[in-house]
């Protein structure tokens, strides 16, 4: 027997946000619309916002403008590579960006790795919470975002480091 899967949908200003937990409470995922690799609710899924309370509240807070650093327990399933990437972008402060090549220095890959960062960076599970929209190209390019680019512009305008 699996565990179930918990999820809630909160609306937001990247639109509606489709939340998972596993039976621990624990988040899993947070995914958006049309996201590349994004999750979507299956039937075997429970639907129960109870798991999500203090999400949505540090969600709100955060597009309100009054949080700058999620404190939310998690849970991802990646390979150890991906771990140490996804580890990576919470030191990534907010306000701030970071290229591929420096997240591949911080976990001491070589810089040939910045490909393979950059796949797991787009495999992150948890966006907006794990701020892979901080990550961008070595040139300042705002390079590709599974979320849209549209919505790591939004993101990166609400904290500040783009021009409103």
């Amino acid at each position: 027997m699996t565990c179930p899967i918990y999820w809630t949908s909160v609306t937001g200003p990247l639109g509606p946000l489709l939340l998972t937990a596993a039976p621990t409470g624990e988040l899993t995922s947070l995914s958006v619309p049309g996201q590349k690799g994004g999750r979507e609710v299956r039937d075997d899924w429970r639907r129960d916002p109870g798991p999500f309370r203090e999400a949505e509240e540090q969600l709100a807070a955060y597009f309100a403008g009054e949080l700058k650093e999620f404190r939310l327990t998690w849970r991802t399933e990646g390979t150890a590579f991906r771990e140490q990437v996804w580890a990576a972008l919470d030191d990534i402060p907010y306000g701030s960006t970071a290229t591929y090549g420096e997240i591949a220095a911080r976990i001491g890959a070589p810089r040939a790795a910045v490909r393979a960062v950059g796949g797991a960076i787009g495999a992150n599970p948890l966006l907006v919470v794990r701020p892979c929209h901080r990550v961008i190209g070595a040139d300042g390019a705002l390079t590709g975002y599974a979320g849209g680019l549209d919505r790591k512009v939004r993101l990166l305008t609400h904290e500040g480091v783009l021009p409103a």
